[in-house]
This record gives structure tokens, sequence and C-alpha cells, in this order.
């Protein structure tokens, strides 16, 4: 659900691609909460120590004897313990000196590699971006089909910062690209003919996060430099020995790299 106080005192946006390591730390501490209470009345209501109580797929092993975890839940709710918790999560030895400009900002770097490949219209200026492979770290993913996803969405975004996403305003200072008409953000029309994505192995990382997991919201964004790269690489063939293309490479940009540098057209 929405973050909202009304629910959740004390909330922290989600946000800086931080939602999955923050709230599923948070979760897995209320979660053992729940489970140490829940063990303490078990030791008491079916009569056995805390080293014999184990709790396995949907049945808790109590002994000698196995029940339904429902079983257990509705013993407790029967016996007034409380079946919710809260849990907080502070992300551990995360510290920065903004004076001496030093220190351990974040718990971990993500890594990622792209390689990018685009076609020009040197008579136009207009172009594709064919190919694109990538290559990316998530630690151990938590679900691949929705970080590759993530990926794909935060290349797809980055590409539009440095291809399409304009902004100027006019002689007397006003924004004139305020709005999708104008300010153009990538379609569906714009996604390389083939976006190959893989995730690293990587099952050395271990991290407080979920189950060693990394986040890849933001990060792939980066990742669409190369098609910048690749767009000068590109108006380097057209006989331009040292193309001066400046983001957003737009279809005009990429024209008057061509031609105003005296390149070929070919």
């Amino acid at each position: 659900m929405a973050t909202t106080t009304a629910k959740v005192p004390n909330t922290s946006a989600t946000a800086s691609s931080a939602g999955s390591d923050l709230n599923g730390m948070a979760a897995r501490a209320a979660a053992r909460t729940l489970k140490a209470r829940l063990v303490e009345f078990a030791t008491g209501h079916f009569k056995v120590p805390e080293s014999q109580i184990a709790f396995i797929d949907d049945r808790v092993q109590l002994g000698n004897r196995t029940v339904r975890f429902e079983e257990l839940i509705e013993a407790a709710y029967l016996g007034r313990v409380s079946l919710s918790a809260t849990g907080y999560f502070k992300t551990p030895d995360v510290h920065f000196d903004d004076k001496a400009f030093a220190g351990h900002p974040f718990l971990y770097f993500a890594y990622g590699a792209a390689v990018s490949e685009v076609t020009i219209d040197s008579l136009t200026g207009e172009y594709r971006v064919e190919r694109v492979d990538i290559l990316h770290d998530v630690g151990r993913s938590l679900n691949p089909a929705i970080d590759i996803g993530q990926i794909e969405g935060g290349f797809i975004q980055g590409m539009g910062w440095l291809t399409t996403e304009e902004v100027w305003w006019d002689e007397k200072g006003r924004l004139r690209t305020h709005a999708p008409s104008t300010y153009k953000i990538p379609a569906i029309g714009d996604r390389p003919a083939i976006l190959n994505v893989a995730l690293m192995a990587n099952s050395e990382f271990r991290a407080e996060t979920p189950y060693w997991s990394k986040a890849v919201g933001e990060p792939p964004l980066v990742l669409a430099i190369s098609v910048h790269q690749a767009l000068i690489e590109a108006v380097a063939a057209c006989g331009v020995s040292r193309p001066k293309l400046d983001a957003p490479a737009t279809p005009e940009r990429v024209l008057l790299a061509i031609v105003g540098a005296g390149g070929t057209g070919a």
C-alpha cells in the first residue's frame, strides 16, 4: 500500500532505490519479533521446550508432533497473543563527513555494463538505437523478472535523458518544454529493436539486505551513456575527427555535429 502515516507512523519515503533494502529488512525484523512471540507462547501452550520448536513451510514442528501454522496462530489468537508487530531498520555503518569529504556513504555499490549500437541518417540527423546488451549486478536477485524490468526501464529513462529530453526557455525566460507535447520522453517505439539484459551471478555478495540482494531501480539509468557514446562514434564515422555532441543528443544536434564540423555527410 502507499506510504501513509495513518497506517504506519514515522515512515520513510520509497526513494533512492532503497525500498526493498529498508522495508524488506524492517519486515524481517517485525517477522522475527512475531516468531519469538509465537515460540514463547508455544512453549507454554504445547508444553515443549523452545529448542524443539521449528517453523517448516506451512507447518510447525513441536517436539514429536506437527501442527498446521494456522492452528498455532488460532491458538495464539485465542490466547490473546498480539499477532502484529512493527519493524524498523537502519542501514549500518553508513557515515560521511561533508567537510572532510570522507566516509562510507553507501552500504554497497551496484555494477553494470552496457554496449549500444546505433544507426544515424547523416542527411537528417535522425537515428535509431538498434541493439543494447546489458549485464548488471543485483547481488542475489529477489525476483529476476522484476529486476530485469527495472533495468530495462532505468536504461530507457536514461536514454531519454541523454537523447530527447531537451529543456529550453524562450528569450523571455518562459519554459517551453513544459508538457509531453514539447518535452519528448521515450515512447515504446524508441525501445531498441534488440534489448538483452542479463543478471550477473554474484553469490559472494554479503550485506545487510534482504537475502543478499542489491537495489537496481536507478543505477541502470547511467548505462544509457553508452547510447550517447555510440552516437559520437557514429558521427565520427561520418568523417568528423573530434565530434562534439552535447546532451541531449537530439537529431538536430547530431546533424549539426556532422555538418557543422565539416563531416562528409556520407
